[in-house]
C-alpha cells in the first residue's frame, strides 16, 4: 500500500490497451486495488491475458507473490470506473478529440486532490486538460512500453499542473519502483521520444542513402551504444569517453569532429518506396521470428537487465549507509577501535 498522504489504495486505469493493461498489472502487483475499464469488446478478457503473461516477470521483479493476479474489477463506463479513486490512469487513443472530452468527464466526478494522468507520449497536458473545473490536477504520466518492466515515467505538469499534483505523482510512480523524471517544459514528444525520433531519422536516412542496410544499422545500436545507454545517458558517457577530464576534455577534443556530423545529418523524405524498404528490411532482420517470439525475447533480456540494475544499485545504497554510519559512529566514539565501530558488512 502507498504511503503517500492522502494514501492511494485505489487506482483506476482508462483505457485496457497495451500500454492500460500493463499499467494495471504493476498496479496490481503492488497491492493497490485496481479498476480498469476500456469499451472495446474483449477488453476485460484482453487484460487478463496480459496480467497474467505479465505475472511472472512482476514477481520475479519484487510483486507481492501473495496477490491474485486475477483480483481486480473490470468497468465498461470510465466515469463508474473512476469512483473512488485515489490515482488515475489514462491511456485512451492519442488524439486530443479523445482525450479532451474523457477529461471532463472524469474531472467533473473526482474529488480535486485526485490525480489524473494521461499516458500520452506526446500531446501536451495544457491541451488535454482543456474543459476541466480542476486543471491542476491533470498531468501527463507518460511510461515507456512496456509499463510494467521499463522503469521510466515522463512527468509533465504543463502550464496548470499544481506543484502539488506534480509531487504526488512522481512520489506515486517512484514508490511503485518507477524512475520518474519531470519535464520542465511542455514539448511535443516529451523528451526520451524525441530522443528516439532523431535517432530513428538518421537510421533511416543511412538506409535511404545505402550506407547500411536495415539489419545493420540496427546492429550498429544494439551491439554498439545502446548497451552503454541501458546503464548511463549520453551525457555521462562522453563524460566517462574523457578520461580523467571528463566532459569537459571530451568536447574539447572531440566536439568540432562532432559538430561536423551534426552539420552532415539527414532528414530523410518518407516516400512509400522509402517505408516498403524499411518494412522489407526489418522483416528480413527478424528473419521469420513472430512478434511474441520477439517481444518475449525482448521481456526476458530487459528483465534481466532490470534486475542487475536494482540489484547495483541496493549494493551501493547499502554500502553509503555503511559509510554514513561509520562516520557517525566514529565522530560519537572517536577514541573507539575502528573494528569495534564498523557498520555491518
Amino acid at each position: 500500500m502507498s504511503h503517500l498522504s492522502p494514501p492511494i489504495r485505489r487506482v483506476a486505469v482508462i483505457g485496457a490497451g497495451t500500454i492500460g493493461a500493463s499499467w494495471a498489472a504493476l498496479f496490481l502487483s503492488r497491492g493497490l486495488e485496481v479498476v480498469v475499464s476500456d469499451p472495446a469488446p474483449g477488453a476485460c478478457e484482453a487484460t487478463q491475458a496480459l496480467i497474467s503473461g505479465a505475472w511472472p516477470i512482476l514477481t520475479q521483479l519484487g510483486g507481492e507473490g501473495w496477490i491474485d493476479p486475477t483480483a481486480w474489477r473490470f468497468e465498461p463506463d470510465p466515469v463508474a470506473a473512476v469512483e473512488g479513486a485515489d490515482f488515475v490512469q489514462e491511456n485512451a487513443p492519442e488524439r486530443y478529440e479523445v482525450k479532451q472530452k474523457l477529461f471532463p468527464a472524469l474531472d467533473a466526478v473526482l474529488p480535486p486532490e485526485v490525480v489524473i494522468a494521461s499516458s500520452s507520449s506526446g500531446l501536451l497536458a495544457s491541451r488535454i486538460s482543456e474543459g476541466c473545473r480542476h486543471r491542476e490536477r491533470c498531468l501527463i504520466g507518460h511510461p515507456f512500453n512496456p509499463p510494467h518492466l521499463i522503469p521510466l515515467v515522463e512527468v509533465v505538469g504543463g502550464a496548470h499542473a499544481s506543484r502539488d499534483a506534480i509531487a504526488r505523482a512522481m512520489a506515486f510512480y517512484r514508490w511503485l519502483g518507477k524512475h520518474p523524471i519531470e519535464i520542465r517544459k511542455e514539448v511535443p514528444g516529451h523528451v526520451a521520444n524525441r530522443l528516439q525520433a532523431a535517432l530513428w531519422r538518421e537510421a533511416i536516412h543511412l538506409v535511404a542513402e545505402g550506407v547500411a542496410s536495415v539489419e545493420d544499422v540496427d546492429a550498429a545500436v544494439s551491439e554498439g551504444p545502446g548497451l552503454r545507454w541501458a546503464l548511463m545517458g549520453q551525457h555521462m558517457t562522453f563524460h566517462l569517453g574523457g578520461g580523467a577530464g571528463g566532459l569537459g576534455h571530451f568536447m574539447h577534443h572531440l566536439l568540432p569532429a562532432v559538430e561536423t556530423w551534426w552539420d552532415d545529418l539527414g532528414a530523410p523524405t518518407m516516400t512509400p518506396e522509402l517505408q516498403a524498404a524499411l518494412v522489407a528490411g526489418v522483416e528480413a532482420e527478424a528473419a521469420s521470428r513472430s512478434m511474441t517470439d520477439l517481444a518475449q525475447r525482448r521481456d526476458a533480456l530487459l528483465t534481466q537487465i532490470v534486475a542487475l540494475k536494482h540489484a547495483a544499485d541496493v549494493s551501493d545504497e547499502q554500502a553509503e549507509i555503511s559509510a554514513r554510519l561509520d562516520e557517525a559512529l566514529e565522530e560519537s566514539f572517536p577514541d573507539s577501535d575502528p573494528i569495534a565501530v564498523r557498520g555491518p558488512d
